[in-house]
């Protein structure tokens, strides 16, 4: 370690409670780091640093005097540009909203604040996080750390790459169908979305929907669960919430990998995956195998989901940007539009089908988990591309048919609703990060961390998958 904002969270977290770190030092190196490595990637796009050094000194008080100091007392958080901060400007990478300064915090914002973090800056989105490229009119692209050509992942890019940079040492994000597991993937850090409910969130505009999913990012499993402590808890604005106990969310599960039924599966049965992709997944899972109880190649029957994740999103989309799009339409980008304007083309009969064929897959995700445990599969299937391309639009010389189907091995996986972390796995045949997706069975959130856990432990002792480390210092000089 050669500056604070290099630790991790769990470790600068204990050394505030003990003295030996001040929440101020912390945040000073924190902008220090952002101001050495952003102009290379653009992953923070909005700061206030005038008020976060005031409350740097009110948390440095706190220690002095003796106070109760909250789960996250004293550390710097950066929060996704799609959720609402009091006094500090929240744009949804959308120029409708590029001078828009909210009055209030997000609910989970909120809770994150109660928990002693200290709110210093926004990270970069897509316009209302539309798309798996952090790009938008607002603020531009944000690049990857290993190559800020290409693209970092979203809808939580920036704070992907923020985390990957040591920009921060936590930050938030969100998951409708992949937007926190693409980011952690690409850029080499962690994530989890959870059993929807879990996470209260205030922010579903359509109540009954298991799309919209906040949760934690980070650099390892152990500082993700850190985060996830302060968020889960029941609220009465989440109609999918549920009760918890949430200090049982603030440990790891202790899993043993050897009593483990796991599944393998490459393309979750459709997915357009790149050939190269394919060998070196299965290459992996072949080296990991032999540490769990059984293993079988199995795909989960998901032969709807396609059709079903379009309609469905499509309906959201009417439901959120109705008024933009009729009013506004010259200020949004082809992603939303693309979107609103296929849901306007589908009849109701489709609609309703698509709502009865969740059910389908949702019970039959559910069976699926009764012959194994947890099944793994890539995060993505293919290499980050120049983000001057809004999506991909070919693999393996097939054309994908809209903007999201290049990342169909995510949201395939958010229709039936299933609790998956997302966590590092060695780097691609190009040279950036390669992720996998530990999934389990419904409220299984605890079960699944704890093996995302044991596997990142695994995973240290192999050169070709333990997490990458990337050289911060090529970064400084690039722009």
């Amino acid at each position: 370690m050669t500056e604070p904002c290099d630790l991790s969270a769990v470790e600068a977290r204990r050394l505030i409670g003990i003295g030996k770190l001040s929440p101020v030092e912390l945040l000073e190196s924190c902008i220090r780091q952002i101001e050495a490595v952003n102009p290379a990637v653009n992953a923070v796009v909005t700061t206030d640093y005038d008020a976060a050094r005031r409350t740097a000194l009110e948390q440095a008080d706190a220690v002095s005097r003796g106070e109760e100091l909250g789960l996250l007392h004293g550390l710097p958080l950066g929060i996704k540009d799609l959720q609402e901060t009091a006094g500090m400007r929240t744009t949804f990478g959308s120029l409708l909203y590029e001078d828009y300064v909210p009055n209030q915090d997000d609910l989970i914002v909120s809770r994150l604040r109660q928990a002693g973090a200290n709110i210093f800056c926004k990270t970069n989105t897509p316009e209302f996080g539309a798309g798996a490229n952090t790009r938008n009119a607002v603020f531009g692209a944000t690049g990857n750390p290993y190559d800020p050509t290409r693209i970092c992942g979203g809808s939580s890019g920036g704070s992907g790459v923020a985390l990957a940079t040591n920009m921060m040492p936590l930050a938030t994000g969100n998951d409708s169908g992949g937007s926190l597991r693409v980011p952690a993937a690409i850029n080499g850090v962690v994530s989890h979305r959870s059993t929807p409910g879990l996470i209260p969130s205030a922010r579903r505009n359509v109540g009954y929907t298991n799309f919209a999913v906040e949760g934690p990012m980070a650099r390892s499993v152990e500082d993700m669960v850190l985060m996830m402590g302060a968020m889960v808890d029941y609220d009465d604005s989440d109609m999918l919430a549920f009760p918890r106990d949430p200090l049982a969310y603030r440990t790891i599960e202790q899993v043993d990998l050897n009593g483990l039924r796991v599944a393998f599966s490459e393309d979750l049965g459709f997915c357009p995956v790149d050939n190269g992709f394919r060998s070196m997944f299965r290459e992996r899972m072949e080296i990991i195998a032999p540490i769990f109880k059984s293993t079988v190649w199995k795909d989960p029957n998901l032969s709807s989901v396609e059709e079903v994740n379009w309609i469905l999103r499509c309906q959201l989309f009417i439901s959120r940007h109705r008024e933009r799009y009729e009013n506004h339409k010259d200020k949004l980008g082809p992603n939303v539009i693309t979107n609103y304007e296929a849901a306007l083309e589908m009849p109701a009969e489709r609609i309703s089908w698509a709502h009865q064929e969740q059910t389908v897959l949702f019970k039959t995700m559910q069976r699926f988990f009764d012959d194994v445990d947890i099944l793994i599969c890539p995060c993505v299937g293919v290499s980050p591309f120049p983000h001057g391309e809004w999506y991909l639009d070919e693999i393996n010389g097939e054309k994908m048919d809209n903007y999201i189907q290049w990342v169909a091995l995510t949201w395939a996986l958010t229709i039936p609703g299933n609790p998956i972390s997302a966590i590092p796995c060695g780097y691609e045949p190009s040279g950036t990060p390669f992720g996998l997706q530990i999934v389990g069975k419904h409220h299984t959130d605890r079960q699944v961390i704890g093996v995302a856990k044991a596997l990142e432990e695994v995973f240290q002792g192999y050169a070709d998958l333990k997490r990458p480390v990337l050289d911060i210092a090529k970064l400084e000089n690039a722009r």
